[in-house]
């Protein structure tokens, strides 16, 4: 007996695929999707190169390298997938990179960033999913970058 899996074909938006299981309701939630159009979240599919994965399809969704920034810190392992016309256009990996500002909130109370209006610096330390997050400010190592992402 096979297995199929139906999911809504977008004719013009964004798959995000590869999402590692359960992060598909964290990648929603960086996206802040607030327009028009079809939202669809699969979880938990079988794969080979994560054993589970998410996927996430927005309809007219097109990401800024801000948002593609966020994801990659939630799930480095996921790819992009540009949909125009019903065909993918572009498929793209994602990278954590080295260093980003203004997108995470550090949660050591005593950092600077959290008494005056600082703008936030992380420097990625380490590679993949095994990354972790400096604070420039107070210096603090974070090993799960995901659960700092605001």
């Amino acid at each position: 007996m096979s297995k199929t899996h139906k999911v809504y074909a977008l004719e013009k938006g964004t798959v995000i695929d590869h999402i590692p299981s359960p992060m598909a309701l964290k990648v929603v939630d960086v996206l802040g999707v607030s327009q028009d159009g079809i939202l669809t979240v699969g979880m938990n599919f079988p794969s080979k190169r994560l054993g589970r994965k998410d996927i996430v399809k927005v309809e007219n969704l097109k990401l800024t390298a801000h948002v593609t920034d966020r994801i990659a810190l939630v799930a480095p392992t996921a790819t992009i997938n540009i949909i125009e016309n019903g065909e993918v256009i572009e498929k793209r990996a994602i990278h954590v990179p080295k260093e980003f500002k203004g997108l995470l909130r550090c949660p050591n109370p005593n950092c600077i960033t959290n008494k005056e209006n600082v703008t936030t610096h992380f420097v990625r330390e380490g590679e993949g999913a095994q990354a972790s997050v400096r604070c420039t400010y107070c210096e603090r190592l974070y090993k799960k970058p995901a659960q700092l992402v605001i």
